[in-house]
Protein backbone atom coordinates (compact mmCIF):
# COMPACT_ATOMS: atom_id res chain seq x y z
CA UNK A 1 0.00 0.00 0.00
CA UNK A 2 2.86 2.53 1.12
CA UNK A 3 4.91 1.83 -2.52
CA UNK A 4 1.52 2.23 -4.48
CA UNK A 5 1.07 5.63 -2.77
CA UNK A 6 4.68 6.99 -3.17
CA UNK A 7 4.56 5.81 -7.04
CA UNK A 8 1.29 7.46 -7.19
CA UNK A 9 2.95 10.34 -5.45
CA UNK A 10 6.11 10.17 -7.82
CA UNK A 11 4.27 10.41 -11.05
CA UNK A 12 1.44 13.21 -10.03
CA UNK A 13 5.37 15.05 -9.30
CA UNK A 14 5.77 14.55 -12.70
CA UNK A 15 3.15 15.32 -14.40
CA UNK A 16 3.08 18.53 -12.34
CA UNK A 17 6.53 19.66 -12.98
CA UNK A 18 5.87 18.99 -17.13
CA UNK A 19 2.83 20.68 -16.97
CA UNK A 20 4.53 23.79 -15.44
CA UNK A 21 7.27 23.67 -17.91
CA UNK A 22 5.52 22.40 -21.18
CA UNK A 23 4.87 26.17 -22.50
CA UNK A 24 6.79 29.17 -24.13
CA UNK A 25 6.81 32.44 -22.51
CA UNK A 26 8.04 35.81 -24.04
CA UNK A 27 9.74 38.58 -21.30
CA UNK A 28 10.10 42.36 -22.56
CA UNK A 29 11.37 45.11 -20.22
CA UNK A 30 12.87 48.40 -20.26
CA UNK A 31 16.32 47.16 -19.51
CA UNK A 32 18.34 43.73 -18.64
CA UNK A 33 21.73 43.72 -16.79
CA UNK A 34 25.16 41.69 -18.29
CA UNK A 35 26.21 41.18 -14.95
CA UNK A 36 29.33 39.80 -15.86
CA UNK A 37 29.73 43.16 -17.73
CA UNK A 38 27.43 45.65 -16.21
CA UNK A 39 26.07 46.81 -19.27
CA UNK A 40 22.30 46.98 -19.57
CA UNK A 41 20.67 46.25 -22.99
CA UNK A 42 17.96 48.36 -24.04
CA UNK A 43 14.49 47.02 -24.57
CA UNK A 44 15.26 43.29 -24.15
CA UNK A 45 13.06 40.34 -25.22
CA UNK A 46 13.71 36.83 -23.25
CA UNK A 47 11.74 33.69 -24.63
CA UNK A 48 12.25 30.71 -22.22
CA UNK A 49 10.79 27.59 -23.35
CA UNK A 50 10.01 24.31 -21.32
CA UNK A 51 11.98 26.45 -18.32
CA UNK A 52 15.26 27.48 -20.57
CA UNK A 53 15.99 30.34 -21.95
CA UNK A 54 16.09 29.50 -25.50
CA UNK A 55 16.66 33.38 -26.80
CA UNK A 56 17.81 36.66 -25.51
CA UNK A 57 17.28 39.21 -27.84
CA UNK A 58 15.45 42.78 -29.07
CA UNK A 59 11.81 43.76 -28.51
CA UNK A 60 10.87 43.73 -32.35
CA UNK A 61 12.24 39.79 -32.72
CA UNK A 62 10.16 37.52 -33.88
CA UNK A 63 7.91 35.43 -30.73
CA UNK A 64 6.57 31.98 -31.24
CA UNK A 65 2.65 32.59 -32.15
CA UNK A 66 1.95 30.71 -28.90
CA UNK A 67 4.21 32.24 -26.40
CA UNK A 68 3.07 33.82 -23.35
CA UNK A 69 3.36 37.61 -23.43
CA UNK A 70 4.98 38.87 -20.35
CA UNK A 71 5.28 42.56 -20.69
CA UNK A 72 7.40 44.79 -17.82
CA UNK A 73 7.36 48.56 -19.20
CA UNK A 74 10.01 50.51 -16.57
CA UNK A 75 11.23 47.49 -15.51
CA UNK A 76 15.34 46.47 -15.43
CA UNK A 77 15.94 42.79 -15.56
CA UNK A 78 18.64 40.70 -13.73
CA UNK A 79 19.34 37.10 -13.16
CA UNK A 80 17.57 35.20 -10.38
CA UNK A 81 19.29 35.90 -7.39
CA UNK A 82 21.43 33.01 -5.20
CA UNK A 83 21.90 33.25 -1.49
CA UNK A 84 24.79 30.39 -0.77
CA UNK A 85 23.89 30.26 3.02
CA UNK A 86 21.06 29.76 4.26
CA UNK A 87 19.00 28.33 7.08
CA UNK A 88 15.60 27.62 5.62
CA UNK A 89 14.39 25.06 8.03
CA UNK A 90 14.93 27.32 11.07
CA UNK A 91 13.56 30.87 12.26
CA UNK A 92 14.97 33.43 13.78
CA UNK A 93 11.92 34.39 15.53
CA UNK A 94 12.27 31.39 18.13
CA UNK A 95 16.02 31.69 19.11
CA UNK A 96 17.68 29.72 22.32
CA UNK A 97 15.73 27.59 24.62
CA UNK A 98 12.40 29.05 22.92
CA UNK A 99 12.53 26.62 19.92
CA UNK A 100 11.87 23.59 22.41
CA UNK A 101 8.72 24.91 22.91
CA UNK A 102 7.38 22.97 19.28
CA UNK A 103 7.71 19.68 18.23
CA UNK A 104 9.86 18.67 15.67
CA UNK A 105 7.81 18.55 12.97
CA UNK A 106 6.79 22.27 13.31
CA UNK A 107 10.05 22.78 11.72
CA UNK A 108 9.39 21.51 8.09
CA UNK A 109 6.20 23.28 8.32
CA UNK A 110 6.82 26.68 8.59
CA UNK A 111 9.98 26.14 6.05
CA UNK A 112 7.44 25.90 3.67
CA UNK A 113 7.14 29.61 4.15
CA UNK A 114 10.53 30.29 4.16
CA UNK A 115 10.73 29.19 1.07
CA UNK A 116 8.04 30.51 -0.32
CA UNK A 117 8.77 34.34 0.85
CA UNK A 118 12.43 33.35 -0.17
CA UNK A 119 11.37 33.22 -3.86
CA UNK A 120 9.38 35.99 -3.52
CA UNK A 121 12.53 38.19 -2.38
CA UNK A 122 13.76 37.24 -6.05
CA UNK A 123 16.19 34.24 -4.50
CA UNK A 124 15.46 31.54 -7.08
CA UNK A 125 18.59 29.43 -6.23
CA UNK A 126 19.57 29.01 -2.47
CA UNK A 127 22.23 26.38 -0.73
CA UNK A 128 21.07 25.56 2.68
CA UNK A 129 23.84 24.54 4.92
CA UNK A 130 22.76 23.04 7.84
CA UNK A 131 19.21 21.81 8.81
CA UNK A 132 17.95 18.85 11.31
CA UNK A 133 16.00 15.73 10.50
CA UNK A 134 17.10 15.93 7.00
CA UNK A 135 14.26 18.66 6.68
CA UNK A 136 15.89 20.67 3.87
CA UNK A 137 15.87 17.23 1.38
CA UNK A 138 12.03 16.55 2.17
CA UNK A 139 11.49 20.40 1.14
CA UNK A 140 13.61 20.20 -2.25
CA UNK A 141 11.72 17.15 -2.99
CA UNK A 142 8.60 18.98 -2.28
CA UNK A 143 9.76 21.65 -4.39
CA UNK A 144 10.95 20.06 -7.42
CA UNK A 145 7.73 17.94 -7.54
CA UNK A 146 5.92 20.97 -7.45
CA UNK A 147 4.07 20.55 -4.26
CA UNK A 148 5.40 23.71 -1.93
CA UNK A 149 6.28 27.02 -3.53
CA UNK A 150 9.84 28.17 -3.15
CA UNK A 151 13.76 28.12 -5.11
CA UNK A 152 15.88 25.88 -6.05
CA UNK A 153 17.78 23.84 -2.92
CA UNK A 154 21.03 22.54 -3.11
CA UNK A 155 20.82 20.83 0.01
CA UNK A 156 23.90 20.25 2.94
CA UNK A 157 21.47 18.33 5.79
CA UNK A 158 23.57 18.14 8.99
CA UNK A 159 26.97 20.05 9.40
CA UNK A 160 29.78 17.79 10.29
CA UNK A 161 31.61 18.85 13.47
CA UNK A 162 33.95 17.75 16.60
CA UNK A 163 32.53 16.43 19.77
CA UNK A 164 31.65 20.14 21.89
CA UNK A 165 32.46 22.18 19.41
CA UNK A 166 30.07 24.60 17.12
CA UNK A 167 28.26 21.86 15.05
CA UNK A 168 26.97 19.86 18.33
CA UNK A 169 24.53 20.12 20.79
CA UNK A 170 26.02 21.71 23.67
CA UNK A 171 23.19 23.46 25.37
CA UNK A 172 21.95 20.61 27.57
CA UNK A 173 23.57 19.04 30.70
CA UNK A 174 25.59 15.63 30.79
CA UNK A 175 22.22 13.74 31.89
CA UNK A 176 20.21 14.10 28.84
CA UNK A 177 22.89 12.72 26.79
CA UNK A 178 22.49 15.21 23.55
CA UNK A 179 24.91 14.75 20.93
CA UNK A 180 25.02 16.20 17.20
CA UNK A 181 24.07 13.43 14.57
CA UNK A 182 27.19 14.73 12.59
CA UNK A 183 29.89 14.76 14.93
CA UNK A 184 33.14 12.82 14.14
CA UNK A 185 36.90 12.79 15.81
CA UNK A 186 38.80 11.29 13.30
CA UNK A 187 39.52 11.51 9.93
CA UNK A 188 37.76 8.01 9.16
CA UNK A 189 34.80 9.04 11.15
CA UNK A 190 34.81 12.06 8.98
CA UNK A 191 35.08 10.09 5.68
CA UNK A 192 32.15 7.93 6.59
CA UNK A 193 29.50 11.28 7.37
CA UNK A 194 30.02 12.70 3.79
CA UNK A 195 29.39 9.14 2.87
CA UNK A 196 26.33 9.00 5.26
CA UNK A 197 25.51 12.25 4.37
CA UNK A 198 25.71 11.83 0.89
CA UNK A 199 23.19 8.06 1.23
CA UNK A 200 20.91 10.62 2.47
CA UNK A 201 20.45 13.29 0.22
CA UNK A 202 23.25 16.35 0.78
CA UNK A 203 24.52 17.74 -2.16
CA UNK A 204 27.09 20.26 -0.73
CA UNK A 205 29.37 19.36 2.96
CA UNK A 206 29.36 21.80 5.34
CA UNK A 207 31.76 21.35 8.26
CA UNK A 208 32.25 23.62 11.42
CA UNK A 209 35.78 24.41 11.25
CA UNK A 210 36.19 26.94 14.70
CA UNK A 211 33.59 27.67 17.21
CA UNK A 212 30.52 29.87 16.51
CA UNK A 213 28.32 32.57 17.75
CA UNK A 214 25.47 30.86 18.33
CA UNK A 215 27.06 27.86 19.98
CA UNK A 216 27.18 27.28 24.16
CA UNK A 217 30.78 27.21 25.39
CA UNK A 218 33.19 27.90 22.88
CA UNK A 219 34.89 30.83 21.02
CA UNK A 220 34.21 31.87 17.22
CA UNK A 221 37.79 32.14 16.45
CA UNK A 222 39.10 28.48 18.21
CA UNK A 223 40.08 25.59 15.84
CA UNK A 224 37.47 22.61 16.29
CA UNK A 225 38.83 20.31 13.11
CA UNK A 226 42.07 19.54 12.68
CA UNK A 227 43.64 20.04 9.21
CA UNK A 228 43.82 15.83 9.24
CA UNK A 229 39.86 15.69 9.52
CA UNK A 230 39.10 18.39 7.40
CA UNK A 231 41.70 17.23 4.26
CA UNK A 232 39.75 13.77 4.96
CA UNK A 233 36.17 15.45 4.64
CA UNK A 234 37.27 17.56 1.67
CA UNK A 235 39.29 14.48 -0.06
CA UNK A 236 36.00 11.92 0.03
CA UNK A 237 33.33 14.85 -0.53
CA UNK A 238 35.21 15.74 -3.92
CA UNK A 239 35.56 12.35 -4.93
CA UNK A 240 31.73 12.28 -4.81
CA UNK A 241 31.62 15.52 -6.88
CA UNK A 242 30.36 17.14 -4.12
CA UNK A 243 31.31 20.78 -3.18
CA UNK A 244 32.30 21.59 0.85
CA UNK A 245 31.44 24.57 2.67
CA UNK A 246 33.01 25.21 5.89
CA UNK A 247 31.96 27.54 9.02
CA UNK A 248 35.35 29.16 9.82
CA UNK A 249 35.32 32.24 11.88
CA UNK A 250 38.80 31.88 13.25
CA UNK A 251 42.22 32.66 11.24
CA UNK A 252 43.28 29.06 12.09
CA UNK A 253 40.21 27.45 11.40
CA UNK A 254 39.94 29.61 7.70
CA UNK A 255 43.93 28.63 6.35
CA UNK A 256 43.27 25.16 7.06
CA UNK A 257 40.04 25.13 5.63
CA UNK A 258 41.52 26.55 2.37
CA UNK A 259 44.94 24.29 2.66
CA UNK A 260 42.77 21.41 2.48
CA UNK A 261 40.72 22.39 -0.59
CA UNK A 262 37.49 23.75 1.51
CA UNK A 263 35.61 25.60 -1.33
CA UNK A 264 33.75 28.18 0.21
CA UNK A 265 34.50 30.08 3.37
CA UNK A 266 31.64 30.62 5.56
CA UNK A 267 31.62 34.05 7.66
CA UNK A 268 35.47 34.35 7.60
CA UNK A 269 34.88 37.03 10.51
CA UNK A 270 39.00 36.83 12.17
CA UNK A 271 40.44 36.19 8.74
CA UNK A 272 44.28 37.62 8.96
CA UNK A 273 46.65 39.01 6.02
CA UNK A 274 47.99 35.43 4.80
CA UNK A 275 44.33 33.90 4.70
CA UNK A 276 43.49 36.04 2.20
CA UNK A 277 46.18 35.44 0.54
CA UNK A 278 45.59 32.09 0.90
CA UNK A 279 42.40 32.40 -0.48
CA UNK A 280 43.34 34.17 -3.39
CA UNK A 281 46.08 32.05 -4.37
CA UNK A 282 43.87 28.83 -3.68
CA UNK A 283 41.02 30.08 -5.43
CA UNK A 284 38.61 29.58 -2.19
CA UNK A 285 35.13 31.85 -2.10
CA UNK A 286 34.33 33.70 1.09
CA UNK A 287 31.08 34.32 1.83
CA UNK A 288 30.88 36.81 4.67
CA UNK A 289 27.42 37.25 6.63
CA UNK A 290 27.75 41.02 7.01
CA UNK A 291 24.39 42.35 7.57
CA UNK A 292 22.80 40.05 10.34
CA UNK A 293 24.75 41.52 13.29
CA UNK A 294 22.19 44.47 12.76
CA UNK A 295 19.27 42.42 13.13
CA UNK A 296 20.61 40.11 15.99
CA UNK A 297 21.45 43.34 18.09
CA UNK A 298 18.07 44.86 17.50
CA UNK A 299 15.85 41.80 18.22
CA UNK A 300 18.14 38.73 19.55
CA UNK A 301 17.20 39.42 23.21
CA UNK A 302 13.35 39.76 22.47
CA UNK A 303 13.49 36.08 20.07
CA UNK A 304 15.09 34.63 23.20
CA UNK A 305 18.83 35.01 21.45
CA UNK A 306 21.23 34.22 24.90
CA UNK A 307 23.35 36.69 26.43
CA UNK A 308 26.51 34.84 25.53
CA UNK A 309 25.53 34.62 21.95
CA UNK A 310 24.81 38.50 21.85
CA UNK A 311 28.12 39.09 23.03
CA UNK A 312 29.96 36.93 20.68
CA UNK A 313 28.16 38.90 17.56
CA UNK A 314 29.49 42.18 19.49
CA UNK A 315 32.74 41.10 19.59
CA UNK A 316 33.21 40.18 15.88
CA UNK A 317 30.53 41.99 13.70
CA UNK A 318 32.54 45.20 13.58
CA UNK A 319 35.96 42.98 12.57
CA UNK A 320 34.15 40.99 9.87
CA UNK A 321 33.25 43.91 8.12
CA UNK A 322 36.11 45.40 8.34
CA UNK A 323 37.80 42.34 7.02
CA UNK A 324 35.14 41.91 4.33
CA UNK A 325 36.41 45.27 2.83
CA UNK A 326 39.89 44.46 3.36
CA UNK A 327 39.52 40.94 1.41
CA UNK A 328 37.06 42.23 -1.23
CA UNK A 329 39.77 45.05 -1.99
CA UNK A 330 42.37 42.30 -2.15
CA UNK A 331 40.45 40.20 -4.86
CA UNK A 332 39.08 37.45 -2.74
CA UNK A 333 36.13 35.91 -4.61
CA UNK A 334 33.13 36.96 -2.54
CA UNK A 335 29.23 35.00 -2.70
CA UNK A 336 26.44 36.19 -1.18
CA UNK A 337 25.86 34.24 1.99
CA UNK A 338 23.53 35.84 3.93
CA UNK A 339 22.56 33.70 6.94
CA UNK A 340 19.12 33.80 6.95
CA UNK A 341 17.12 31.96 9.57
CA UNK A 342 19.69 34.20 11.89
CA UNK A 343 17.36 36.84 10.39
CA UNK A 344 14.31 36.64 8.72
CA UNK A 345 13.64 35.08 5.32
CA UNK A 346 12.37 37.15 2.73
CA UNK A 347 14.69 39.85 3.91
CA UNK A 348 17.95 37.94 2.46
CA UNK A 349 18.58 41.15 0.02
CA UNK A 350 19.47 43.38 3.21
CA UNK A 351 22.50 41.50 3.20
CA UNK A 352 23.41 43.66 -0.57
CA UNK A 353 22.84 46.81 0.58
CA UNK A 354 24.87 46.12 3.54
CA UNK A 355 27.82 44.99 1.34
CA UNK A 356 27.92 48.15 -0.45
CA UNK A 357 28.05 50.21 2.59
CA UNK A 358 31.52 48.12 3.32
CA UNK A 359 32.98 48.72 -0.43
CA UNK A 360 31.44 47.05 -3.26
CA UNK A 361 30.00 48.37 -5.92
CA UNK A 362 26.45 47.78 -6.49
CA UNK A 363 27.55 45.57 -9.51
CA UNK A 364 29.74 43.40 -7.50
CA UNK A 365 27.22 42.97 -4.87
CA UNK A 366 24.96 41.81 -7.42
CA UNK A 367 27.41 39.59 -8.73
CA UNK A 368 28.30 37.81 -5.40
CA UNK A 369 24.64 36.33 -5.82
CA UNK A 370 24.73 35.86 -9.33
CA UNK A 371 27.48 35.23 -11.71
CA UNK A 372 30.50 34.28 -9.15
CA UNK A 373 27.52 32.31 -6.81
CA UNK A 374 26.75 30.29 -9.92
CA UNK A 375 30.98 29.53 -10.46
CA UNK A 376 30.66 28.43 -6.80
CA UNK A 377 27.77 26.41 -6.74
CA UNK A 378 29.14 24.35 -9.79
CA UNK A 379 26.45 25.61 -12.20
CA UNK A 380 27.28 28.43 -14.38
CA UNK A 381 25.44 26.85 -17.44
CA UNK A 382 22.29 26.90 -15.29
CA UNK A 383 21.89 29.70 -12.95
CA UNK A 384 23.63 33.16 -12.56
CA UNK A 385 22.82 34.67 -15.88
CA UNK A 386 20.41 35.52 -18.25
CA UNK A 387 21.59 33.52 -21.52
CA UNK A 388 20.29 30.64 -23.75
CA UNK A 389 20.47 27.99 -21.88
CA UNK A 390 20.01 28.65 -18.16
CA UNK A 391 17.04 28.37 -15.78
CA UNK A 392 14.25 31.12 -16.88
CA UNK A 393 15.36 32.46 -13.67
CA UNK A 394 14.77 36.15 -13.57
CA UNK A 395 13.93 39.13 -11.13
CA UNK A 396 12.71 42.57 -11.69
CA UNK A 397 12.98 46.32 -10.32
CA UNK A 398 11.45 49.65 -11.27
CA UNK A 399 14.84 51.49 -11.70
CA UNK A 400 18.50 50.97 -11.94
CA UNK A 401 20.17 48.91 -9.52
CA UNK A 402 23.34 49.83 -10.21
CA UNK A 403 23.18 53.25 -9.21
CA UNK A 404 20.30 52.27 -6.29
CA UNK A 405 21.23 49.01 -4.88
CA UNK A 406 18.05 49.21 -2.41
CA UNK A 407 15.81 48.28 -5.33
CA UNK A 408 16.79 44.93 -4.83
CA UNK A 409 15.03 44.71 -1.54
CA UNK A 410 11.80 45.08 -3.27
CA UNK A 411 11.51 43.74 -6.86
CA UNK A 412 8.30 44.14 -8.62
CA UNK A 413 8.92 40.99 -10.61
CA UNK A 414 10.26 37.16 -9.97
CA UNK A 415 10.35 34.87 -11.97
CA UNK A 416 11.71 31.06 -11.81
CA UNK A 417 11.68 28.25 -14.63
CA UNK A 418 9.43 30.44 -16.55
CA UNK A 419 6.57 30.69 -14.23
CA UNK A 420 5.49 34.45 -12.95
CA UNK A 421 6.42 34.19 -9.15
CA UNK A 422 5.52 38.17 -8.44
CA UNK A 423 4.71 40.57 -10.91
CA UNK A 424 3.68 43.92 -9.54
Amino acid sequence: MRLSVLLAAASLAALCVTAAQAKTVAVTADKLVDVATGKEADKPLVIITDGRITKVGKQGDAVPADAEKVDLPGVTLLPGLIDMHTHITSSPLFSGYNSLLFTDSFWPVISTHNAKVTLEAGFTTIRNVGSENYDDVGLRQGIDGGFVEGPRIVTATYAIGSTGGHCDSTFFPPSMKQKGPAVIDSPDEGRRMVRELHKYGAQVIKICATGGVFSHGDKPGAQQLTFEEIKAIVDEAHATGLKVAAHAHGASGIKASILAGVDTIEHASLVDDEGIKLAIQKGAYFGMDIYNTDYTQAEGKKNGVLEENLQKDRDIGLIQRQNYQKALKAGVKMIFSSDAGVYPHGANANQLVTMTQWGATPLQAIQSATITAAEALGQPDDVGQVKVGAYGDMVGVVGDPLKDITLMKHPAFVMKGGDVVVKK
